[in-house]
């Protein structure tokens, strides 16, 4: 449990940052180091952070404007 909470603000720190930028390209670079970010303190290694990065990275992407 305690865990949980520790992690709680690292995980919503990597949310908020998955949709900054305005282009596709910042989205998913800022979605993908965020999630590297969130993934190395969760699981605290790099393989985790390989994984955040690439979920990130296509949440980023996901979200950004298509005009």
């Amino acid at each position: 449990m305690r865990t949980m909470i520790k992690l709680m603000p690292v995980a919503a720190l990597g949310l908020a940052l998955t949709a900054c930028g305005t282009t596709v390209t910042e989205r998913a670079a800022t979605g993908a180091l965020g999630g590297a970010a969130v993934g190395a303190a969760v699981s605290g290694d790099v393989e985790g952070a390989a994984v955040g990065a690439a979920i990130g990275g296509v949440a980023g992407a996901a979200t950004a404007d298509r005009d």
